[in-house]
């Protein structure tokens, strides 16, 4: 459950600098925080801890400050990034690039290791509400690959931030029922669908797809589709797309494989990864053979150990067994022209 971070009134307003990070000054990075002085004075900030990561819920009836300087970045070198989801008033953001305002209906992310003044003011109902995630900036480097160092500003009518902010929420919200590897899956889904965003944004445009770029996409979902129907082969594949078995081979050779190379190669590594993930008390290998295709475990067990040294047995064995040798397992044999996959 949410814990609360800091709560200020008119009694203690003046005390927000020394109590803005928390009990033990453990949370944000160090700055000048400060609270205009109203007729109504009421801040609450709840936070909830998902490893490294905070999901604060922040309200308001006045205008808040906050300034980061290269004092404090000399002092605190902390290096978090903060997600920023407005959901009454605004936050006008400043710093060397110029001004920012992000709204309702606006995203933002800004970095702590370079100076910014932040101010976030009410709307005409005096009324301030944010959602903000702060994260340490190498976790969300691994989603996120653009440059965010002086801020980033997008719409959230992009589909993606608004299911990130969706998730987010969820997570804060819970009353306890998500365990901890659950909230986690679940914030790396946010900051993914939000790499996601912020990637297809620097695009020009999406881009146009010739009509063999969809031809090919739906060649490709019905071998994923029916990948463990043993009696898949080009004429059920051409049928299921509407297309001449001659028209399939040509999109193939758009991706330079073959359908027996496409699907051997497909069926064995899901194999390989079902190997790996179960216990062989669960399913056993010859499930597996069935489950993606095989018509037989001796014929599975032959490919497998043709293009990846070992058969499904000793894999298994290997990946059970911290003296394993991966190197041997992990690359494709090659793969020869003629091979009689669906045999």
């Amino acid at each position: 459950m949410a814990e609360t971070l800091f709560a200020f009134d008119k009694r203690n307003f003046r005390d927000c600098q020394t109590m803005f990070r928390g009990d033990r000054q453990q949370e944000y990075y160090r700055g000048d925080f400060w609270i205009e002085d109203a007729s109504n004075i009421d801040v609450r900030s709840e936070r909830k801890a998902i490893g490294a990561i905070s999901i604060i819920r922040q309200r308001s009836r006045a205008n808040l400050f906050f300034r980061r300087s290269r004092q404090h970045i000399r002092e605190d070198a902390t290096d978090l990034a903060i997600l920023w989801f407005v959901k009454h008033g605004e936050i006008a953001f400043s710093n060397q690039c110029g001004n920012r305002t992000v709204r309702p209906g606006e995203f933002a992310i800004t970095r702590s290791m370079t100076p910014f003044f932040i101010e976030c003011r009410t709307d005409a109902d005096g009324v301030h509400e944010m959602l903000h995630v702060t994260v340490p900036t190498h976790i969300l480097r691994a989603h996120i690959r653009q440059d965010f160092s002086t801020g980033l500003f997008m719409p959230l009518e992009r589909p993606e931030l608004a299911i990130a902010e969706n998730l987010l929420t969820e997570v804060f919200e819970d009353d306890g029922g998500l365990g901890e590897d659950s909230a986690r899956l679940l914030v790396d889904a946010a900051f993914a669908v939000i790499g996601n965003a912020v990637c297809a944004s620097e695009e020009s445009g999406p881009a146009r797809q010739t009509i063999a770029d969809r031809r090919l996409h739906d060649v490709l979902r019905f071998i994923e589709v029916h990948l463990s129907d043993p009696q898949l082969s080009t004429t059920m594949v051409a049928r299921g797309c509407g297309i001449s078995p001659r028209y399939l081979s040509f999109l193939l050779r758009l991706k330079e494989t073959s359908f027996s190379e496409l699907v051997w190669e497909q069926r064995l590594a899901k194999a390989k990864a079902w190997l790996a993930s179960s216990d062989p008390r669960d399913i056993s290998i010859s499930e597996i053979a069935y489950g993606v295709g095989f018509k037989s475990p001796a014929h599975f067990s032959r490919m497998f150990k043709r293009v990846f040294g070992a058969n499904p047995r000793e894999y298994r064995g290997e990946c059970g067994d911290e003296g394993a040798h991966p190197q041997r397992t992990e690359a494709f044999a090659p793969i020869c022209p003629g091979s009689a996959l669906l045999q």
